[in-house]
């Protein structure tokens, strides 16, 4: 053993110690310095050593010579290297008992420099091997196949991407491959099949999958003949031939029926092939599934192209009428094929259908029973998916990925034959019903084809029930299915009968059967806590659809509920309880049961008795949870808050059926009951102000107040607000200005004094809290924290336009207020003029206007507010109205910037008429001029302002000055 032997052995991982290891790395690179040296030490070495390490590594030298260093190569050298890899390759090959990768490694290297060199600097390696294969031994033979191999995997083939120098390589190559050797090597491949397929099953297959490969770009006369196709259905049909000979073989065929021609050749070659010799084997059938769907998918391509009307001989339709039994045999039986390829190829027939004729209506059956086997969970989860754990959600995910396309090719057949869905669902319905072995998967896959027919359905055929479709939904309405206490099954079919909820809604006689499936046992009387859950929400949507209709069974729906909303308060809740969707709470019961009882349908003794009925069970379980919260504390994880969240939230969930009118003048009796319970709740608020979830939830039911107490509310104010005010966190500040904002919104000056009291804690707050500092800029920056700053700030300037627009500018004046205007202003200005929000600049360019028409009147000595005139001259006028308009950031393109420059070149016009010319003198001889604008515009600017109600001219005006402004100065100018 040399040296190079031993260093390439230690070099092995695990070979050696760590040094000893670096030493013959290093020695192992030194010997590929010299590339020349390297070629004849590797191919010396390939003939020499029995070391298989010792080959590899050879082997490896040499093919990243080939792709690296191809041009250091010395010329010289080319000629030894490629005969020497020929010569391993065919008549001089590695050992027989050489391990795969060695060959692959050699083929590999064989084909990079083929890649290279053929044609134009080496025209004949394949004219070398191939005359020495019909007597070579198995192994070159062997070898042959891996070379052709190699080349498809790193050059030719499409499968993989390329760029354009390998894709210009691929082309010469295959070009000259064409010219030269492509017949001899498909005679080849036909004698190694023919030869061995019974003798080494193994070199046979190997044979046929580079057939395989090379079948896309060759002649295809070169293999679909007289003598290659009766070979390979021989090897197909063969009752003893080899499971691997017979993949391959038909791996061959598939190659050949995918292989792109015109329409009329494609089937000239369908017709060719015995593939009905195929078919009239149903054994055989099961073997070879890709051969029965590759082959029926190309007959439908044909027939989509060519037409599917017999004209002549070349129209494949009873080709395809002759694969279709064992496409359907096929996908009942096969676990092997790919669920995707059968689902593409029924799609497309789907699609090639205009009006199905009755046999291809017996069609369109196979496929949905196919779709219906296919959607049915596996019995093994029931249990899983019944509890819903870990394993159940798992496969509810899977599923619900396998099904999408399986149920988008459902509606597909839905809408082009619905008569035959419809009919196949009653089938399903009828089965379900009368068999007393129906299982959990089939009826829950049943009433999911049932809900996707639904989508299907216009809406004049909903309203009507066309078809079976009303007899469908009296049988889904009127019969006890099966299997109803599985959580999957019980939630699938509410669903389903939410979705024909516009059929009864035209159909007011199923009405009965409606209530009953929401109310008892299979719905929100459902022992499984989701389902309940999801039959509460799904009831209020069906209320808010027919909620007139169902005022005559208002007192039936109650005495149905009167046990549940009785549970709801007597429950003591935990997070278990709460697991549902935030959307499935439990309290929509008590927002369908508010909708029903504020119809002006029912008369107001009614409404008074039924909201107390309601309430007072409610308020009551909230006294008890509040006294014993007092007297032993409470924690924020506790079940206590729980129990209290649920109550609040059902509170406001029973209130949206309520509006002023109803709860103040029609039946003032409600309003009253109503302001009893917000007081109560706000018990909580004082209580314990600084639980979240439950300040959160009370300040969601005080919203509700508000619309529905109207001015009632006014007693409870003080309280509420200055509870909500103990926290100043940004979060929760922008929860108060939102409902301070509503306040505005509705009472307007009515709440002027209380805006008094509370604005100089507003102010100190929000002063600081949004400092010139708060909002930092960069990577990283963008951070919880700060979005909700930045919330904060835009709820700010909202309320602030609010208290403008609505008459409360005096409150900004009040003596506890006054101290607070200068920052505010600062603040204001600075949005104006750079905010990165270009509608909140807006908004405070229009607060801005509204303070100057409120506090400045055109004779300086009667301004209200000392200073403020000369700000808005000094500062505003110049800094919003001019230098921000000149930055380079404000983009006239932008129609939300278009918007901002109204107001501002509006804010000029009511300057001028309030400021008159203090302000025009001022703006032009510290803004234009120092701006450098030319006279003659500043003039024209003048002119136009002093026009009375043309601001479309004064605003085009001024736009086409800025842009004089930004071209004479190139964009110079910053912002001051």
């Amino acid at each position: 053993m040399d040296d190079l032997e031993k260093a390439i052995l230690a070099y092995e991982p695990g070979a050696a110690d760590p040094t000893f290891r670096a030493q013959a790395m290093a020695f192992c690179d030194r010997a590929k310095a010299d590339l020349s040296a390297l070629l004849r030490l590797c191919l010396d070495r390939l003939h020499r050593s029995s070391l298989v390490p010792v080959h590899f590594w050879c082997l490896q030298a040499l093919h990243d010579a080939v792709r690296l260093r191809y041009s250091s190569i010395p010329p010289a050298d080319l000629p030894i290297l490629r005969s020497a890899l020929l010569s391993l390759a065919s008549d001089r090959p590695l050992p027989a008992a050489s391990p795969p990768f060695l060959r692959n490694k050699l083929a590999q290297t064989l084909a990079a420099l083929i890649r290279l060199e053929y044609p134009s600097l080496w025209p004949d390696p394949f004219l070398r091997i191939l005359p020495c294969l019909p007597s070579a031994d198995p192994s070159s033979i062997d070898m042959f196949a891996r070379l052709l191999v190699a080349l498809d995997d790193d050059l030719l083939s499409l499968d993989y991407p390329r760029s354009s120098a390998e894709a210009a390589d691929a082309t010469r190559v295959k070009d000259a491959m064409r010219q030269q050797c492509i017949p001899q090597i498909a005679r080849h491949w036909f004698d190694v099949v023919s030869l061995y397929h019974s003798l080494d099953t193994f070199l046979a297959a190997a044979a046929l999958d580079t057939m395989r490969r090379y079948v896309t770009w060759i002649d295809i006369a070169l293999v679909a003949n007289d003598a290659f196709v009766p070979l390979l259905f021989e090897l197909i049909l063969a009752p003893d031939s080899i499971e691997q000979l017979r993949a391959a073989a038909v791996g061959c065929v598939l190659a050949i029926l995918q292989k792109r021609m015109v329409p009329r050749q494609k089937v000239a070659l369908l017709r060719s092939l015995p593939v009905s010799r195929v078919f009239a084997d149903p054994n055989l059938v099961i073997k070879v599934p890709y051969l029965v769907t590759g082959y029926a998918a190309e007959v439908l391509e044909c027939c989509k192209k060519l037409g599917f009307t017999d004209i002549d001989s070349s129209t494949p339709v009873e080709l395809l009428e002759e694969a279709l039994p064992s496409v359907f045999y096929v996908m009942q039986e096969s676990e092997e094929v790919e669920l995707g390829n059968v689902v593409e190829f029924l799609s497309d027939y789907v699609i090639t259908m205009r009006t199905p004729l009755q046999k291809q209506a017996v069609y369109l059956g196979h496929f949905l029973e196919f779709i219906r086997v296919q959607i049915c969970y596996d019995p093994a989860h029931r249990n899983n998916l019944d509890i819903l754990d870990r394993i159940g959600r798992e496969e509810e995910d899977q599923m619900g990925e396998r099904r999408k396309d399986l149920l988008v090719l459902f509606c597909s057949i839905c809408r082009l034959a619905p008569d035959v869905t419809q009919l196949f669902i009653q089938n399903l319905l009828i089965r379900a019903l009368s068999s007393s072995e129906a299982s959990v998967e089939e009826v829950e896959a049943t009433f999911t084809l049932f809900y996707r027919l639904g989508e299907t359905v216009n809406e004049e055929a909903m309203r009507t029930g066309s078809g079976l479709l009303r007899e469908l939904v009296q049988m889904l309405l009127s019969s006890q299915f099966p299997c109803l206490s599985h959580r999957m099954v019980a939630l699938i079919y509410l669903e389903t009968v939410m979705r024909f909820m516009k059929f009864v809604q035209d159909n007011p006689q199923y009405i009965p059967y409606v209530l009953a499936a929401f109310l008892d046992q299979r719905g929100i009387h459902h022992p499984n806590l989701n389902v309940s859950r999801r039959a509460g929400y799904l009831f209020m949507r069906a209320v808010k659809l027919m909620k007139s209709k169902f005022v005559p069974y208002l007192d039936m729906i109650l005495r149905g509920l009167q046990d549940t909303i009785t549970q709801f308060t007597t429950s003591d809740w935990c997070s278990k309880n709460l697991e549902c969707s935030v959307s499935e709470d439990g309290s929509q019961i008590f927002e369908a049961i508010g909708l029903l009882i504020g119809m002006e349908d029912v008369s107001p003794e009614k409404q008074s008795d039924y909201v107390a009925a309601f309430l007072r069970p409610l308020c009551q379980k909230l006294n008890e949870v509040l006294l014993d919260s007092k007297a032993q504390g409470l924690e924020e994880s506790s079940a206590k808050v729980l129990t209290l969240q649920q109550i609040i939230m059902a509170l406001n969930a029973l209130s949206k059926g309520f509006n002023a009118r109803l709860a103040t003048s029609i039946c003032p009796a409600i309003g009253i009951m109503f302001k009893q319970a917000l007081s109560e709740v706000l018990e909580i608020l004082i209580a314990f102000p600084n639980i979240k979830i439950l300040r959160n939830k009370i300040t969601s039911f005080i919203h509700r107040m508000v619309d529905i107490l109207g001015g009632s509310i006014f007693p409870c104010l003080p309280v509420v607000l200055k509870q909500l005010l103990m926290e100043s966190e940004p979060k929760d500040m922008v929860d108060f200005l939102v409902l301070v904002n509503q306040l505005i919104s509705k009472f307007s000056t009515s709440v002027e004094g209380i805006l008094e009291e509370i604005f100089p804690a507003i102010a100190t707050r929000l002063i600081v809290i949004l400092s010139k500092d708060a909002f930092p800029s960069g990577p990283g920056c963008n951070t919880e924290e700060v979005r909700e700053l930045q919330e904060l700030q835009r709820i700010l300037y909202t309320f602030l336009h609010l208290m403008a627009n609505h008459n409360l500018s005096s409150v900004f004046l009040a003596p506890n207020c006054r101290g607070y205007l200068d920052a505010l202003m600062q603040l204001l200005l600075l949005a104006a003029c750079s905010h990165k929000d270009v509608l909140l600049r807006k908004l405070c360019v229009q607060i801005f206007m509204k303070l100057i028409k409120d506090w400045c009147t055109n004779c300086n000595v009667d301004d209200k507010v000392p200073g403020f005139r000369s700000f808005i001259i000094e500062k505003f006028a110049t800094d919003c109205c001019l230098y921000s308009v000149l930055d380079k950031s404000f983009e006239f393109h932008d129609a939300n910037t278009l918007l901002l420059f109204g107001e501002i070149v509006l804010a000029q016009k009511v300057m001028y008429e309030k400021l008159g010319s203090d302000f025009i003198i001022h703006f032009v001889s510290k803004g234009l001029q120092a701006a450098r604008c030319p006279h003659e515009l500043t003039e024209q600017y003048y002119q136009k302002l002093q026009q009375a109600n043309d601001i479309k001219a004064l605003k085009s005006f001024y736009q086409l000055l800025v842009e004089n402004l930004r071209q004479q100065q190139n964009g110079s100018l910053v912002f001051r």
